[in-house]
């Protein structure tokens, strides 16, 4: 299989790939690879021939920044203060350049994509994100209570600009995900509430991501932290997976996988054991090898590999890499039911995943049950053999009994 089957496979929950995607989402710290030429990484190697030595697949990134572009006056400032000064760098911004830049990027790159060679992910501002860099941290922060306006202005150019960009770009080549930036969680959770989320950001994600869902392309949101408690947030409005799970902030995956079993996942792999030999790194892996194996999760470094990893320790990474993206593909679980069709076989449903996620099996259910629900029907629900609306109930709340976690009916069925 090639690198693109193999990612595209995974977001879709495929049982069928050879193994999972070996990626680094982001590039490697400038210090590490630094450290790494000293060490024996060859002093001229490129981005490309750097990936082809440590044997990891190609995930490149083309960007869709909003501005400056190149042609904004210095006299300009680049530091929005008020509606003026916003008008004044407007024309500066949502520059048709930017959306050129991407198109001759995407362009000399089509032919590796078109043969698997590369993965491409698409670049593009979040609502948070590019508003905070014209603004400023502090001053973004309080013009969600001082300026709103001016919040909702920039969002509503920043939609318009993105749907341009999208309708433009994608019809040239069609990107394997889409990933938002916006960095928009912290250690301790959300850096707004749930309330600012869904006035200041969540109309501007409605507005722009059917746009990209009709072309039939995964959109995730980049935001460091733990997002955890943000993840239902996000669903709402459309975004359909996250990255990059970062540990040290408290990123639990298997617990997301329990609680959101179709929600995608990128990263997720403990940065700070990767300097301390194979033990630790191995240890990491088993850690995540049971969501490996679940599906819709791409593991990779949680963020950028730091100098602290050796040449050597690094090599140890990509060769457990290697191996557990092989186990977890031959070990892979019951998939989630996605991209049912209609009639009596829907195919397997996400009530398998959630009995997975909180071991239990059908005998569990059955023995638990006060509705003398039977074995089959437990297996029928599983394998997405059409159940009565009545026996899908009866096997929700013996599920919830089991579990000890009450689950909606369209947590656990496709139809």
């Amino acid at each position: 299989m090639t690198p693109r089957e193999r990612f595209l496979g995974t977001l879709n929950f495929d049982r069928s790939i050879d193994r999972l995607p070996m990626v680094e989402w982001a590039a490697w710290w400038d210090l590490t690879v630094d450290r790494w030429k000293q060490e024996g990484l060859p002093k001229d190697i490129g981005w490309d021939a750097s990936l082809e030595y440590f044997g990891l697949d190609k995930l490149v990134c083309i960007g869709m920044a909003g501005g400056p572009s190149a042609d904004c006056p210095q006299t300009v400032s680049r530091t929005v203060t008020d509606e003026a000064s916003y008008a004044a760098l407007r024309p500066y911004l949502y520059a048709d350049s930017t959306i050129a830049a991407a198109i001759g990027h995407a362009t000399a790159l089509q032919d590796r994509h078109d043969r698997g060679e590369i993965i491409i992910r698409l670049w593009l501002d979040g609502f948070f994100w590019f508003p905070r860099g014209l603004l400023g941290i502090d001053r973004h922060l309080f013009a969600f209570y001082d300026q709103p306006e001016l919040l909702h202005r920039i969002n509503n150019d920043l939609a318009e600009f993105t749907i341009r960009a999208v309708e433009a770009l994608f019809p040239v080549l069609r990107p394997d995900m889409v990933g938002f930036a916006e960095d928009m969680s912290y250690n301790h959770g959300p850096m707004l509430s749930r309330e600012l989320f869904g006035e200041f950001l969540s109309p501007y994600y409605q507005r722009v991501i059917p746009t990209i869902k009709k072309y039939g392309v995964k959109v995730l949101v980049d935001t460091d932290g733990d997002v955890t408690a943000m993840i239902p947030w996000l669903s709402e409005c459309g975004l359909e997976g996250v990255y990059p799970l970062e540990r040290q902030a408290g990123v639990d995956i298997a617990r997301i996988r329990r609680e959101y079993p179709t929600f995608l996942m990128l990263g997720g792999y403990d940065k700070m054991v990767m300097s301390k030999g194979e033990a630790a790194m191995r240890s990491e892996f088993e850690r995540l090898l049971p969501v490996m194996r679940s599906g819709g999760y791409v593991p990779s470094v949680d963020h950028q590999t730091p100098p602290e990893v050796s040449l050597e320790n690094y090599r140890i990474y990509a060769e457990l890499f290697r191996e557990y993206c092989g186990k977890a593909a031959a070990g892979q679980t019951a998939v989630v039911g996605v991209g049912a069709v209609a009639g009596s076989d829907l195919g397997e449903q996400p009530l398998a995943q959630v009995m997975l996620a909180h071991g239990l099996k059908a005998h569990d259910l059955v023995a638990i049950s006060t509705e003398q629900i039977t074995h089959k029907m437990v297996s029928r629900a599983c394998k997405g053999r059409r159940l009565t609306a009545k026996v899908q109930a009866k096997v929700r709340n013996a599920l919830a009994k089991a579990a000890g976690k009450e689950y909606s009916l369209a947590e656990l069925f496709t139809y």
